[in-house]
Formats: structure tokens, sequence, C-alpha cells
């Protein structure tokens, strides 16, 4: 995965402007607009402030002029310099609000191209590096449209403007121009290559970083349970650390590039200084001219100079917008256009083989779950339950046969329905459910757009609710994010009340009596009933006794395993 992210990367680094940036945010469009405007004009006020210095330089100091025979171009140089701040500033004002626009268009993209993608096609992506691409990455905007794209774009307008106006007054000065301004970029770019390496190494730092920072968060009751978070901690800081050297590698890198371009800049300038000088001595250049070329030279130089400097602040807004618009490229699946019957669906597998992370788990499954029935795939744990529960929801696509959705009129793959249209249809309670920081209420309506029951009722099924109790409070009571606050009993019976809420026509359910004790379990085996009463189907992924009672087909999903299981291993309730 990290070499087909970093080879995503590269090709998309070696642009200081990607041009598909337009394509998904149309605030880019006006200001890069705006941006060529303001450096054009900037560009005119440079050569005007250069000639009226030059010139009210020569008048008072050689040709002994007063302040009255001067003024005219004393009061058009301060209005000059007024005039070129108030660029600057609006520039900036425009940068900033054009990357606050940016960003959100940019997130909005990301997420609906990532739902509608689908998480087959996300498989290949960390959750943590994602996390870390639509946040901080595009966060780097702020940087790259204040600092480097203004820059950019005077850096291809002003040394063209000043060698144009060099040219009217002094020929060997504009070729000199011509002849040492190329040589800045050519050495950014001979830099850039150099420290692309470098670069590369920080962003993968900072992703894994990402990563190992969610993992330990998410396990954190975990750790401290076994007296492991410690150690955890320790092996975090090792990971900062190895990011931190990275980041002053960069840092180090960056400064001596700007010392490279500085020390070009400075040898430049003093050619034509030098070139001048000799020229103003031997009396072939009169001073006002060679004033005027010696307060224009180093403005050639300047906007390079500060697009190299940029460029570096830039490097992680670069960087992730490249990756991010590599993901908005990836071309979405294409799906059929049909409308199962989901009342009367069922799911048929025709030897199915599923490849989690290019490992296969199962391999030849061939079974059919019919509708409106209670189905469980029982097992070791590690034999592919929760595997075959992802491909029936299309999360997973199959790497040899189909998984298919099966009504009396018609069948369709799985993967060929849009993720949105199948999930509108299908419950699905995975073996961690999601609970976030809010109210009871908050977490019960997560996903809920239209519920097909009364709260009360939906908490009722899964006896979170007693007859006749306290709806309100037991709805407005708060729980910490992931649960905090409730037990796991009550935590996954609120999950399969949010799932119940919905009236699905498809249930699928991973474990839904895991860390349940035998009360509540009997409140989950109730629930399933009532799923069947209403003619659901239903698939059940268990172990316990208790809820194989209640499935009405019992599937044994260790015959299609590629795992090893010792011989002994015995699943109660399985029958024989």
């Amino acid at each position: 995965m990290w070499h087909t992210y970093l080879l995503n990367y590269r090709s998309s680094m070696a642009r200081p402007f990607d041009p598909r940036l337009s394509r998904f945010t149309s605030a880019t469009r006006q200001y890069l607009i705006a941006a060529v405007a303001t450096s054009s004009v900037s560009a005119v006020f440079i050569v005007a402030q250069a000639w009226l210095l030059a010139y009210i330089v020569n008048a008072v100091f050689l040709e002994d002029s007063d302040f009255s025979a001067v003024w005219p171009q004393v009061a058009w140089l301060c209005g000059v310099v007024i005039a070129r701040s108030i660029l600057a500033f609006g520039s900036e004002t425009l940068a900033f609000r054009a990357a606050a626009k940016a960003k959100s268009q940019l997130r909005m993209a990301a997420l609906q191209h990532a739902v509608a993608l689908g998480p087959s096609a996300l498989a290949q992506y960390e959750t943590g590096e994602l996390s870390q691409l639509v946040t901080r990455g595009i966060d780097a905007l702020d940087t790259y449209f204040a600092r480097y794209l203004p820059q950019l774009f005077l850096a291809c307008i002003i040394p063209v403007v000043v060698a144009g106006a060099a040219l009217t007054q002094d020929p060997l000065t504009t070729l000199i121009l011509v002849l040492t301004v190329p040589l800045i970029p050519v050495f950014m770019i001979l830099v850039g290559w150099y420290t692309r390496r470098e670069v590369d190494r920080q962003w993968q730092s900072l992703a894994r970083l990402s990563g190992y920072f969610l993992d330990i968060i998410a396990g954190l009751p975990t750790l401290k349970v076994f007296r492991r978070a410690k150690a955890q901690a320790a092996t975090l800081a090792e990971v900062s650390k190895e990011y931190r050297k990275d980041t002053l590698r960069v840092l180090r890198v960056s400064f001596l590039s700007a010392m490279v371009l500085e020390l070009l800049a400075s040898l430049s300038v003093a050619i034509v200084a030098v070139s001048i000088g000799v020229r103003l001595v031997e009396g072939n250049m009169i001073f006002q001219t060679a004033l005027f070329l010696l307060i224009l030279a180093p403005e050639a130089y300047l906007p390079l100079r500060l697009v190299g400097m940029h460029y570096h602040a830039a490097t992680d807004a670069i960087k992730a917008m490249g990756v991010l618009l590599d993901l908005l490229d990836t071309p979405l699946p294409e799906y059929q256009d049909v409308s199962p019957d989901y009342r009367s669906a069922g799911y048929r597998l025709a030897d199915v083989s599923l490849a989690p992370g290019q490992q296969t788990v199962v391999e030849g499954v061939s079974l059919t779950i019919p509708s409106g029935r209670v189905s469980a795939l029982v097992g070791p744990s590690g034999c592919g339950k929760s595997t075959i529960i992802r491909s029936l929801l299309g999360f997973l696509s199959p790497a040899a046969g189909e998984v298919e959705l099966e009504w009396p009129t018609g069948r369709c793959a799985v993967t060929e329905i849009a993720p949105g249209a199948l999930l509108d249809h299908v419950g699905w309670l995975p073996q961690n459910p999601t609970i976030v920081a809010g109210t009871v209420r908050e977490n019960l309506h997560l996903g809920n757009a239209d519920p097909a029951m009364t709260n009360a009722e939906a908490l009722e099924r899964v006896s979170l609710l007693p007859p006749g109790g306290d709806a309100e409070g037991l709805l407005n009571r708060m729980v910490g994010d992931g649960g905090v606050g409730l037990s796991l009993g009550e935590q996954r019976r609120l999950a399969l009340a949010r799932v119940l809420l919905r009236d699905p026509q498809i249930v699928l359910l991973d474990e839904p009596g895991a860390s349940l004790d035998p009360a509540s379990e009997a409140a989950v085996a109730q629930a399933i009933d009532w799923l069947r009463e209403q003619g659901r189907t239903v698939v059940v992924v268990a172990h316990r006794p208790q809820l194989l009672e209640h499935a009405d087909t019992v599937i044994d999903v260790s015959r299609f395993s590629m795992a090893t299981f010792d011989e002994t291993t015995v699943l109660p309730g399985l029958p024989s």
C-alpha cells in the first residue's frame, strides 16, 4: 500500500500547481484570475517605484534640484508604495478566503467521493492515513494559497516585466538577466530532487504516527486491562522521535537550499552591478539609468527566491493535495440500475473465495441464505465468519465467485448495487458498534434519518427500557465517546436498537451475544425472533448455544476456512 501511495505522491509532487485543483474547487478559479491580475499590477508598480527612486535621487544629489522640483515624483512614489501595500494586503486577504473555501470544498468532495467509492475501493487506505489527509493535510492549504501560489505567479510575471523594462534602458543588463534568472529555477529543481526523499520519509512517518496513535486510542481500554498501556506509550514515543528527526532533517535541507538560492541570486546581482559600475565609471552610462537598473535587478530574482522558500513551507499541502486529487480522480465503480425486492430477498454464494489483505481467508463457499429465516454462521474464531458478513454487505469484493442477492423474480451481484442503495435496506450490527459522545437519543438516531418505530419501542425490543419505563430519562442520558458510561451489554443492545429503529429488510448481526449476561442475551434472542416474525432475513454470527437455538439454519464456516484448527476444537451447540 505504501509503495502505491508514494508513487501517487511522486507523480503529483513534481508539479508546482496541479491543474486538477481547479476542477474540484470553484473558489480556486476566481482566485487564480485575481492572482494573475494582482501579479501583473505589482510588476508594473515595481518598475514605477524603481524609476521614481532613480529620478528623485539623481535630481536631488546630482542636479541639485530642490524639493519643489521633485515633489510631484515624491507624491507619485508615496502613492506607488501605498498602492503596493494595499495590493499586498488585498491579495493576502483574498488568498486566505480562497483557501478557506477551497478547504471546505475539497473536504466535502473527498468525503462524498469516499462514500461513493464504498468500503471495498477504500480498502487500500488506512484509517489514520485518510484522517491525516482530510485534516492536517488540507489545513496546510492556508500556506499554499496565501504564500506559495501568489509568489508563484509573481515569479512568472515580474522577471519578464523587469527584463522588458531593462531592455528599454540597457540591452547588456537585459542579457545578463535572461542568462542568470533561469539558473534559480534550475537549482530549485535540483534541490527539489534531493529533498524529495527526505520529504517522502517525513510524510510516511507522519502517516504511520497518525495510524499508530489512532489504533492505540481505539484499543486503550484493552491495553489498560492487560497493563500494556505503558509499553505502547514507549513505542509511540519512539515513533514520535522518528517523525521529529525526519522533520528536522527536512528543515535542515530547507535552510541549506535557501542559502543556495540566496548565494546564486547575490552573485547574479553582483554581475549586473559590476557591469553597470564599469560602464558608469567609463562614462558609457548615465547615473539615473544605472541607479534604475541597480534598484530593478534584485527585484527580478526576489520572487524566484521566495518561491523556493515558500515551496518548502507548503510541501505538506502539495503532498496532501496531490494524494487527495489522486483519490478524487479514482473512477467510481459502475453499478447496475436494479431494484431488488429486499422483502423477499436472500443471499446466494456460488464458489466464493474471499481474500481481504491479499490473503485468502475462505475458499469455495457455496451456500444459500433463505429469505425470511434466521441463518447462523458458526465456527471457531478466525475461520472467516465476519469476512463473509463483509461480503454480504458489499464491503469486500470476492476474489472468485459471486455473492448475489436472490429474490423470486431475479438476482444480482451485491457488488453491482450502489453501497448507499444497499445499506438503505440492510441493517448491520458490527462486532464493535460505534457509540459517540452525546445522549442515548443521539446514538439511537445515528444514521436513522427516517425511523420506522418510536424510540421507546426500539429500546423495549432489546430490554433497555422496561415496559412503561421512563423513556425520556433514558434517551437524555449522556454517554462518552466509545460508550463510556454504558456497560458492554448496554452498548450492544443500544446498537441493536439502532438497527431495529430503521426496520431494515435484511439484518446482519456479527456476534450480538458477545459480552452479554444471560438476561441480555435472552433480550437479543427475543429481538431476533421478532425479526423472523416480521419476515426479515437475518444472518447472525453466533458462538453460544442460546442464540443457535433460535436459528432456522446453522452454517459451519470452518469447512470453507483456509485456517488450521486443532482437531479438539469444540463449538458448543454445533450440530454434528
